[in-house]
């Protein structure tokens, strides 16, 4: 907050997915989804979408020997968010994390935004 009682965000405002005029903030997403079984980590991000600008997109680590139905995944996150909030879809594979381990959700982004004009 600055002296005139402005409040800037300082950190992790990519993190913050642009869908429909939406702002939905990932972490919120990444609770429920840490809750169903089977999951071992997972990242919410915002990938290009035409129509949308950013698609709520939930990428899942699974526990060894776990499987998850990606619709079952859809399923709890609308019965406990709401629908904007909603994965438009949801993938499964291993994470990649910087040297002490920390999920690296801009190399996620990265991986779909590359090559676009724009990037939300």
């Amino acid at each position: 907050m600055d002296a005139d009682g402005f409040v800037y965000i300082v950190d992790r405002l990519r993190d913050m997915i642009i869908t429909g005029g939406f702002n939905v903030w990932p972490s919120e997403i990444e609770q429920v989804i840490h809750g169903i079984a089977g999951v071992r980590d997972c990242a919410v991000v915002g990938l290009p979408d035409e129509k949308w600008g950013e698609a709520v997109t939930a990428v899942i680590e699974l526990r060894d020997g776990a499987s998850i139905d990606p619709d079952a995944v859809i399923a709890r996150c609308r019965e406990a968010l709401g629908p904007v909030k909603t994965p438009k879809s949801v993938m499964f594979r291993e994470l990649p994390r910087s040297p002490n381990g920390k999920v690296l959700k801009r190399a996620l982004r990265d991986e779909y935004w590359a090559g676009r004009a724009r990037a939300v």
